[in-house]
C-alpha cells in the first residue's frame, strides 16, 4: 500500500458481512464461541462495523472486540455520519479525534476505515483532500470511500483519491457505471454489495454471485481485495457470503471463472 497499513499480500481475498449476527438457519456452519462475534470469526476473516456510523462506541468495547477474534481477523469501521453527512467532511477534527480514540483501540486488527458519503455530497477537492490528509495523520489504517454523487466519478476525483491512497468502493447496485468498479488507489480494492434488486433486503442469485466471484478474484490479482455483503435486512448477507466463499475457492482451484 502507498498509504496505510494494508498488510495483506496481493491475491488475498477477504469476505465478510456488515455486522456479525447470523440467522439461526446458518448457525451450524459456524464454530463454537462465547459470543456471536467469536462464532462469526470462525468462518469469516473480516467484518464491517456499521454501528459506529450511528453512535459512539466506548474504547473498551473496541478492546473487547479485538480480544474476541483471531490475530489475522480484521475490522472495517465506518466513519460516523456526523462527519460524513452532517458536516460534509468540513471542520471535523474534534469529531474525528473522538471517533479514532475508540476505533484505534482495535490495534493491529483495525484494517480499514470506511467513509460512505450521502448522494447529496458533490465532489469538492479542497475539502475532501484536507479531510483525508487529516485522517491519514491520525491513523495508519487503510481508507475506503463510497461516494454516491456523480461528480465523484471523474478523472479529477479519482486522481485525488489515488494521491491520498484512498480506495474508491466498488458498489452494487451501481448508481453510475464507474461506481461498480474499484477506483482511486488501485493497489487494493474494497467491494460493497448491498442487495439486488432491493438494496439491503434482496438476496443475490447464484448467477450474480458467480459474476462477483469472477470479477473479485481478477481484482485481487492486482492487490488484496475485501468484499462485504450488506444485504442484512432479511438476513441474506451471511448465506450469500458463505456461498461466495465457496465460489472463490472453486475459482482459485480452477484458476478461471466458473462456467
Amino acid at each position: 500500500m502507498s498509504e496505510g497499513e494494508m498488510a495483506d499480500a496481493a491475491g488475498t481475498m477477504r469476505v465478510g458481512c456488515a455486522g456479525w449476527s447470523f440467522p439461526s438457519a446458518h448457525a451450524a456452519e459456524f464454530g463454537p464461541g462465547d459470543s456471536a462475534l467469536q462464532r462469526y470469526s470462525t468462518r469469516f476473516s473480516m467484518v464491517e462495523v456499521n454501528s459506529s456510523f450511528y453512535r459512539q462506541h466506548k474504547p473498551e468495547t473496541y478492546v473487547r472486540w479485538a480480544l474476541s477474534v483471531p490475530a489475522d481477523f480484521r475490522f472495517c469501521v465506518k466513519i460516523p455520519r456526523a462527519i460524513s453527512h452532517e458536516h460534509a467532511l468540513d471542520a471535523t477534527t474534534p469529531l474525528l479525534d473522538a471517533f479514532l480514540y475508540g476505533a484505534e483501540r482495535l490495534g493491529e486488527r483495525l484494517g480499514v476505515l470506511l467513509l460512505q458519503l450521502p448522494p447529496s455530497t458533490a465532489y469538492d477537492g479542497r475539502v475532501a483532500s484536507a479531510f483525508f490528509r487529516a485522517l491519514r495523520r491520525r491513523s495508519n489504517a487503510a481508507i475506503a470511500c463510497e461516494p454516491r454523487h456523480a461528480s465523484w466519478f471523474t478523472a479529477q476525483a479519482d486522481a485525488m483519491l489515488a494521491e491520498q491512497g484512498v480506495a474508491r468502493v466498488a458498489a452494487d447496485p451501481a448508481r453510475y457505471p464507474l461506481a461498480g468498479e474499484p477506483g482511486g488507489a488501485r493497489d487494493w480494492s474494497y467491494w460493497r454489495w448491498h442487495g439486488r434488486p432491493r438494496m439491503y433486503y434482496s438476496a443475490y442469485e447464484e448467477a450474480d454471485l458467480k459474476t462477483l466471484a469472477c470479477r473479485y478474484r481478477e481484482s485481487a490479482m492486482a492487490g488484496p481485495a475485501w468484499v462485504i455483503l450488506d444485504n442484512t435486512a432479511h438476513g441474506h448477507a451471511v448465506g450469500n457470503a458463505l456461498r461466495l466463499q465457496a465460489l472463490l475457492q472453486h475459482t482459485d482451484r480452477a484458476n478461471r471463472c466458473p462456467d
